[in-house]
């Protein structure tokens, strides 16, 4: 995930824009997602496809493990290949080390970043996961991470399982845009906010911003099951993926330590709860998340040496969250 350098932190938003739809030329949703997913540019659209696409994305990173998840729960796993990279990486690319051969069995690369050059030689951003690739050109789609999981659901309806959720549930979708606007904006914008601080100012004002935004969540599900209501959606799911790395990552090595998750009892049990959904439990991995953050992270862990702890059996205890909804 590309930023910019600066006293305080600034996430680079500008990614390929392009969409994958059912109808080329045409979305089912309009929703502008401003303030999430990035500048207001014309898309180019492909068409949706079964078998045509492969969605690489690393388990380690906490924007990508968000398509992993709604790939799952949608039931595309046999309409959209996955390819995932190893937890580490260089400068210049998110590399294949987990297949055999460190080659992706389907592109045939070694680098993640092969697929952007097949399209822009010489792609000058940050070569960052999720990406959709064309397997035919073997060239990327886009890298456009919000708008990877809403076409998901929005344009691959006719694909999706029997009995797949309702992730963005029209009678809530207004409320929830500004709910997860907040959360990008707060909480997994916020922790890089903290980790990435340039100077003591800027870290103290990212430090109190994330935490005004925890107690918000931890007095809003107080009283319900997910963040909007009874059942998840993609808040839900976007939310998830920092607080599974909220306590191995995020309370020390960012510097986000008032309090650990553990310590809040509504997020704690939230999380929990999720995580015995099989489609987000068995899309984490501890090991592969201390990896990418202490090993990749040079500036902020120069030795380093990745923690032991800590011990991921917690996240199996009973989360009693069944009365809520």
């Amino acid at each position: 995930m590309a930023y910019v350098e600066k006293s305080s932190f600034e996430r680079d938003m500008n990614y390929i824009p392009d969409r994958i739809t059912a109808e080329p030329g045409k979305s089912r949703d309009t929703l502008a997602h401003q303030g999430v997913a990035g500048p207001d540019v014309e898309h180019t659209t492909w068409p949706v496809e079964p078998g045509r696409y492969r969605l690489v994305a690393a388990k380690a990173c906490p924007w990508a493990n968000r398509a992993i998840i709604v790939r799952a729960l949608l039931g595309l796993q046999d309409v959209i290949s996955l390819g995932m990279p190893g937890p580490t990486h260089d400068e210049r690319s998110w590399t294949f080390d987990l297949d055999p051969g460190g080659v992706d069995p389907v592109l045939g690369y070694e680098r993640l970043q092969q697929a952007y050059f097949e399209r822009i030689p010489d792609y000058p951003r940050g070569i960052t996961v999720p990406a959709m690739v064309d397997v035919p050109s073997k060239a990327v789609v886009t890298n456009d991470f919000p708008w990877i999981t809403h076409d998901l659901f929005f344009e691959w309806t006719e694909h999706h399982k029997e009995g797949a959720p309702d992730l963005w549930p029209a009678e809530v979708r207004e409320e929830m845009e500004t709910v997860m606007k907040r959360v990008f904006t707060e909480v997994n914008n916020g922790v890089y906010r903290c980790g990435f601080a340039g100077t003591q100012e800027a870290y103290e004002d990212a430090y109190d911003r994330l935490w005004t935004a925890m107690d918000w969540l931890e007095e809003r599900l107080s009283d319900r099951r997910y963040l909007m209501g009874d059942a998840i959606t993609e808040a839900d799911v976007r939310l998830f993926t920092t607080l599974a790395r909220f306590d191995a990552v995020y309370h020390g090595h960012f510097k986000c330590n008032r309090q650990k998750l553990t310590e809040l009892p509504a997020l704690w049990g939230y999380a929990r709860d999720l995580y015995s959904i099989p489609e987000f439990g068995e899309n984490t991995d501890f090991e592969q998340i201390k990896q990418h953050y202490y090993v990749v992270h040079k500036d902020v862990n120069p030795t380093g040496i990745v923690p032991k702890g800590p011990d991921p059996a917690v996240w199996l205890e009973p989360h009693d969250r069944a009365s809520l909804g």
